[in-house]
């Protein structure tokens, strides 16, 4: 008989209950939602369970935080455990199913420290979410940290607004640039971990 691997588990770390203490269920201000991702993406490369990112998925009207995701790649060994896909998936357990636009749910929004990544911006495309909020896009993310985020076409956003999910850039943009410059400044070139198989392209 074939002995396989049958479940995997991808979980927020301990550390998050503890950051989250002080913060509201709703979250009324979309630049204090970002200050919120801001701040669990630099305490996660800290903790050492993946790269400086998070997201946050909340409801764009209200403002009520519905997940929030970090990146746990290192401590999960698990390639696809990104920021983005973590708040989704967690959002969706909480609205008891994989679509978050769907018949009688609130407008979704995934609120996020950088342009996602290739794997993240499926994610999100076919999430349901009908917002994506991003701190900025461009080189620099790929610049400071040395990750390769894939080959994102130039029309990213004008595909996802063509999908209906609008693309609100350029919130908070400093400050994500900060955290990660903070995250390359402390960590060795030798010691960081670019987490795609052969490393990404020459």
């Amino acid at each position: 008989m074939i002995e396989l691997v049958k479940e995997f588990r991808v979980a927020l770390p301990a550390w998050i209950d503890d950051e989250l203490a002080d913060v509201p269920a709703v979250v009324p201000d979309r630049e204090d939602r970002m200050r919120l991702v801001h701040r669990l993406a630099d305490r996660n490369w800290r903790e050492g369970d993946g790269g400086p990112f998070a997201a946050v998925v909340a409801e764009q009207d209200t403002g009520r935080i519905v997940s929030v995701g970090v990146n746990v790649v290192l401590t999960t060994g698990v390639s696809s455990a990104h920021a983005e896909v973590v708040a989704l998936g967690l959002a969706q357990r909480a609205a008891g199913g994989w679509d978050l636009g769907g018949d009688g749910l609130p407008t979704h929004e995934l609120v996020v420290n950088w342009r996602p990544c290739v794997q993240c911006y499926g994610a999100a495309m076919w999430s349901g979410v009908r917002g994506l909020v991003v701190a900025g896009e461009g080189p620099e993310l790929e610049e400071i940290t040395t990750f390769d985020e894939g080959p994102l076409g130039d029309d990213w956003a004008e595909q996802f607004e063509a999908r209906g999910i609008k693309v609100v850039s350029d919130v908070l943009r400093d400050e994500a640039l900060a955290v990660f410059r903070a995250y390359r400044e402390a960590v060795d070139a030798d010691d960081i971990v670019v987490y795609i198989a052969r490393g990404g392209i020459d």
